[in-house]
């Protein structure tokens, strides 16, 4: 990878920026804020049960102290935390079409933190490989989303490899106030599902997809050489071969529908978005949905 100056550096994420703010203020910054506003929740007391009341918020160990049933009472906070939970792994050098996994990220990323700004949210960012790979602690202002911005672009990881499960262990361990907890990745990894069910507990959780199209379906483009970005493993296939193509489509195809009702029955959100999509339009709808759902409740 070359070296860029840091007059490149800055001036890419000024044109990140410049880019971001216009979509924040145009296209989603208002359903963000519909979303989201309101939801930030402290833990305040503990009370008896009354009629009416939630059974999601009843507290079960004191309630069996007790031997009655008793509720958590919340207070709504003033502002919200935006945690981002990145996936910086040797994976995210991926793209084949329009850009890599990693500047599609960096977008997202930058949308969502430059929203965060314009609700006077904090935005905290924890990048991860197989390794905790940098933490910023949740902050406000536009200086703190341009430092999240720049981290997301230029780390360079220590390590190649990824673990789901040591960064969705380190954030329950870190982030002690409720937050909404974008988690970004290829989700190509296992062993995660109990460490991510305990954070879906106390944090609200959106799970956000990044892949290229050659990880959904192989591209007819005759003998290729697949290499892991992450072990270095290689092997050779012909991609103009319709059965291995077909097998290759009905595999992805199953890993995603298991992995989407992984997500339901934490209660996780969940939106795939591939290099080549918008990811405007793709998060607009996605906020919109989520309203939706939590007006229809």
């Amino acid at each position: 990878m070359f070296t860029q100056s840091a007059s490149d550096i800055l001036k890419k994420i000024r044109r990140i920026e410049i880019r971001t703010r216009n979509t924040v203020s145009e296209m989603f910054s208002g359903v963000y804020h519909s979303r989201f506003r309101g939801q930030g929740l402290e833990f305040s007391e503990v009370r008896e049960y009354q009629a009416g009341d939630n059974h999601r918020d009843i507290d079960w160990n004191v309630s069996a102290r007790m031997g009655q049933i008793y509720i958590k009472k919340f207070v709504e906070t003033r502002e919200l935390r935006v945690v981002f939970l990145v996936d910086v792994s040797a994976s995210q050098n991926l793209g084949t079409v329009s850009m890599f996994k990693r500047e599609r990220i960096a977008e997202l990323v930058a949308g969502l933190s430059f929203s965060a700004v314009a609700n006077h949210d904090l935005a905290g960012l924890i990048l991860f490989s197989d390794q905790i790979e940098k933490y910023l602690p949740p902050r406000k202002g536009r200086n703190n989303a341009l430092s999240i911005l720049r981290e997301v672009l230029y780390l360079q990881p220590k390590s190649k490899g990824t673990s789901l499960k040591a960064a969705c262990e380190y954030a329950q361990r870190i982030l002690k106030k409720r937050c909404i907890l974008f988690i970004i990745s290829d989700w190509l990894d296992t062993g995660y599902e109990k460490a991510l069910k305990i954070l879906a507990h106390k944090h609200d959780v959106i799970a956000l997809q990044i892949l290229d199209n050659s990880e959904l379906e192989l591209p007819d483009a005759g003998i290729l050489r697949l290499q892991d970005p992450e072990t270095g493993a290689s092997t050779w296939i012909n991609s103009s071969d319709p059965k291995l193509r077909n097998t290759y489509k009905d595999i992805t195809n199953k890993q995603q529908m298991e992995l989407q009702a992984f997500f339901k029955k934490c209660k996780c959100d969940y939106l795939l978005i591939k290099t080549n999509d918008s990811y405007v339009q793709a998060l607009r709808k996605f906020f919109a949905l989520r309203v939706k759902r939590r007006n229809s409740r």
